[in-house]
């Protein structure tokens, strides 16, 4: 499944900044960055799970906020874009 994941993390404070870096970090481990806090991630319903498990551990609820959104399989008719696009197709060939 592809799932949108976006995040706005208080960092009005060093713990605030800390848990920023430390989702971010998390995310990266299950997609790739198309933003700033925006991330794409294929994953199937487990990593799902876990991904939000462990982002679950790291934010504070009363005062950061993320946010799931599932693509579907038919995902690609529904993401248009504009402008610099720094993501590929995680589906496709990957040359190391």
């Amino acid at each position: 499944m592809y799932v949108l994941v976006t995040y706005d993390i208080n960092t009005e404070s060093t713990a605030g900044r800390r848990r920023l870096r430390q989702v971010a970090k998390v995310c990266l481990d299950y997609g790739q960055r198309v933003q700033n806090s925006v991330f794409e991630c294929s994953v199937d319903e487990g990593q799902f799970c876990l991904l939000k498990h462990k982002l679950e551990k790291i934010i504070d609820a009363d005062i950061d906020n993320l946010r799931f959104y599932r693509l579907g399989k038919n995902y690609k008719s529904s993401i248009e874009t504009m402008g610099k696009d720094p993501s590929y197709d995680v589906e496709g060939p990957m040359i190391i």
